[in-house]
């Protein structure tokens, strides 16, 4: 009875949020309350089964707002609702069936002192049909009564209330899609922690290299240099030497640039991501317009490949497409960095030749992005990247 009033009230706020507006206030506190007195069931069926279950949110964020924004976010009050539903459906009749099986113990311990008060013509009865005439057919009667009514209940109650047990436990627990959907997103989580630690690590990596290995080179190259144009004899074995050496630091210093500029931009750290495509755009010979939208703040490793999606689609762009112009908008919409690289260029791009659209694949791939390429033969061609940077 306590539930079906309890869903009364919870319907009634519903209807006035929708109709007046008053269940605004209310109807948040109703789904915290009905939230503990879930979790004072769950709790007792857990006991009760032997099982241990997480304790869940029973607490209230304050001001109506915030209020709200946990309400639609939580998606546990489904399943609050959908165990109050149930819990309704087969609490209701199992208590019925309760009461019946208790009755018969309570009325014989209860009737069979009295059972001269009833009328002649409508005497009492136990085990339904038999009538009580004298005292020992009420005893005799009413304990065979009791006996049998405490066998019911020793028999009925134990697996009643393990089997509304069970129904609460699966009603609050999350189904298979919402377990699958709920391990997705923390795969997803946990996924976009490494990446941005991998990240992060490179970053690292990449300024001990320059401020360490590259600095001592630079320094080692300069000695080398200063020791060509001290040695007397510029034709001598020695002389060849040093050119040889010098020669092989300073490529040495250019593969290293090499390196870091694949492992991680410098230019990324130094002018963000805007500054970087700006800079991409103004070293290929295709003029290149750039539009940047609002980014705020993205992931490192979303900020690094977009960085080089751009600068290899640009690339492709100069080399293959044959186009005049290219343009480049960055964009965040819901959560998403939008990658989108135009250009005017003969269009026809068959992926199967080796046109560099694979790499840009596997580098969206690695961040559970997207890639779009629509290239229509004649042109134009239009890249879409859309790449997850929530976290």
């Amino acid at each position: 009875m306590a539930m079906l009033l309890f869903l009364a009230v919870l319907l009634t706020a519903l209807t006035a949020t929708v109709v007046g507006g008053v269940g605004l206030v209310a109807l948040p506190h109703l789904l915290v309350w009905l939230r503990r007195w879930a979790e004072w069931h769950r709790g007792r069926a857990a006991a009760l089964l032997g099982v241990t279950v997480a304790a869940r949110e029973t607490r209230l964020p304050r001001g109506i707002r915030a209020q709200w924004r946990n309400i639609a976010g939580d998606r546990e009050i489904m399943r609050d609702l959908r165990w109050a539903v149930l819990h309704v459906a087969t609490g209701l009749p199992a208590g019925l069936a309760a009461l019946v099986i208790l009755g018969l113990v309570v009325n014989a311990v209860v009737q069979t002192p009295v059972w001269w008060l009833f009328p002649a013509d409508e005497p009492l009865r136990f085990l339904v049909y038999v009538p009580v005439t004298n005292w020992t057919n009420a005893i005799l009667l009413g304990l065979a009564q009791a006996v049998i009514g405490a066998a019911l209940v020793g028999w009925t109650f134990p697996p009643m209330a393990r089997g509304l047990a069970r129904h609460c436990l699966r009603a609050l627990e999350p189904t298979h899609e919402e377990r699958l959907a709920e391990r997705v997103g923390e795969l997803a989580e946990s996924r976009a922690e490494v990446l941005d630690a991998h990240a992060a690590e490179l970053r690292r990596i990449e300024r001990d290299l320059h401020d360490g290995a590259q600095a001592r080179l630079v320094s080692i190259a300069m000695l080398l240099g200063v020791a060509r144009e001290t040695l007397p004899d510029q034709d001598g074995p020695l002389a060849r030497l040093l050119r040889q050496a010098h020669e092989g630091a300073e490529e040495a210093m250019s593969e290293l640039r090499g390196v870091i500029r694949t492992m991680y931009p410098p230019i990324l750290a130094d002018r963000g991501l805007p500054g970087a495509v700006a800079a991409v755009a103004a070293r290929v010979p295709v003029p290149v317009e750039v539009t940047l939208g609002d980014l705020g703040r993205v992931p490192a490793a979303v900020e690094a490949a977009a960085y080089f999606i751009v600068a290899e689609a640009i690339t492709n762009v100069s080399r293959h497409s044959g186009a005049a112009r290219a343009a480049v908008r960055l964009a965040r919409r819901d959560g998403t960095l939008v990658v989108e690289v135009t250009d005017d260029g003969r269009g026809g791009i068959d992926e199967s030749r080796g046109t560099g659209v694979a790499g840009i694949r596997k580098r969206a791939a690695a961040l559970d992005g997207t890639v779009l390429v629509d290239s229509p033969a004649g042109g134009p061609t239009t890249l879409t990247v859309e790449l997850p940077c929530a976290s």
